[in-house]
C-alpha cells in the first residue's frame, strides 16, 4: 500500500481529503494547532521548520505529499507558504516522493479570465504573490503537479468564509458580496478526488481543477448562505471590489476533464444532487 503524507490536514480541504486518503493509502496528516480529524495517523509540524519537516519525511518515506499547508489567514502567511514549500519540495527531493501541490487562482491578475495553465501570472495581492513564488518552487522538482483551484466549499463542514459571513452579520456588522469578482468554486469532495487520482497519475505540471460553473462571489455567497440555512441579512450588501482583487479568475478546465476521469461539477449540480440525495 502507498503511503502518502498531507500536509495541512487541519484545513478546510485536508477535513475533506485525509478521510478519502484514508480508505485508499496509508496516511499521515500533519497539523499546525488544532486538528478537527482527531485520528491517530496526525502528526504535529511547523513546516516553516525545516529540520522537523526533513525529519518527518525521512522517517515516513512516503511515496506521495499533497501539499496543503499555507492558509491566507494566518498572520506569518508569506513565510508560511514561501518557506514551507520550499521544505516540502527538498523533504520530497530526499525520497524521490511525488508531489501534488494545492495552489489558488488568485495567482493571476483577472484581466484577462478565463485562464489556461500556460497563462501568465501576475498576482494582485501578497496571498496572491506567495502562492506564485511556491509555485515556482514545485515547478523545479521533476515529479510534481500543481493543481490550481479556486473557492473551496463543502455542504457537510461550513466553509470558512461563509461561516466568517454568518458570524459578522449575527454581529449586527455589514458584509459586502461583490458582484464583479467571477470565480469557478470547486466541491471539496471534487477536489479531493482528483488529488488522489493525481497520486496515481503521471501527469507532470500545472493542472486547473475548479468547477465547471463560473459565478460571481456574491451568487456564490447567496447560495451558501441559503444552503446553510442562514437567514440574517439585514447588514448584507452587494456590490462592486476594490483594485486589490482580481475580477475575473475563471479558470479553463478543458486540461482537467482530458487528464482526470472524475467529473467536476459545478455549484449548482451539485447543490442539486446533495439537496436530492
Amino acid at each position: 500500500m502507498k503511503r502518502v503524507l498531507i500536509t495541512g490536514g487541519s484545513s478546510y480541504l485536508g477535513q475533506h481529503l485525509v478521510p478519502a486518503a484514508i480508505d485508499r493509502y496509508d496516511v499521515r496528516y500533519t497539523i499546525f494547532q488544532n486538528d478537527p480529524l482527531a485520528l491517530a495517523v496526525a502528526r504535529t509540524l511547523d513546516i516553516r521548520n525545516r529540520a522537523a519537516v526533513l525529519s518527518l519525511v525521512d522517517e515516513y518515506h512516503p511515496d506521495a505529499i499533497i501539499h496543503t499547508a499555507g492558509s491566507n489567514r494566518s498572520p506569518d502567511m508569506e513565510v508560511v507558504i514561501r518557506e514551507g514549500t520550499a521544505h516540502v519540495v527538498e523533504a520530497a527531493g530526499r525520497c524521490q516522493a511525488r508531489l501534488v501541490h494545492i495552489s489558488s487562482d488568485v495567482v493571476f491578475d483577472g484581466l484577462q479570465g478565463p485562464y489556461d495553465e500556460s497563462a501568465p501570472l501576475n498576482p494582485l495581492h501578497a496571498y496572491g504573490r506567495a502562492k506564485a513564488a511556491a509555485e515556482a518552487l514545485v515547478a523545479g522538482y521533476d515529479d510534481h503537479v500543481i493543481v490550481r483551484t479556486s473557492l473551496i466549499y463543502g455542504l457537510e463542514i461550513i466553509d470558512r468564509s461563509t461561516e466568517w459571513i454568518a458570524a459578522t452579520l449575527r454581529a449586527g456588522q455589514t458584509v459586502t458580496l461583490f458582484d464583479d469578482q467571477w470565480r469557478s468554486p470547486i466541491w471539496a469532495e471534487s477536489l479531493s478526488q482528483a488529488c488522489l487520482e493525481l497520486v496515481e497519475s503521471g501527469f507532470r505540471g500545472v493542472l486547473h481543477v475548479a468547477g465547471e460553473l463560473a459565478i460571481t462571489r456574491a451568487d456564490f455567497g447567496l447560495k451558501l448562505l441559503d444552503w446553510w440555512g442562514i437567514n440574517e441579512r439585514d447588514g448584507l450588501r452587494i456590490g462592486p471590489s476594490d483594485d486589490r482583487w482580481p475580477r475575473d479568475c475563471r479558470l479553463d478546465i478543458s486540461l482537467a476533464r482530458s487528464v482526470l476521469s472524475g467529473r467536476l461539477p459545478g455549484v449548482d449540480e451539485v447543490l442539486t444532487n446533495q439537496s436530492h440525495s
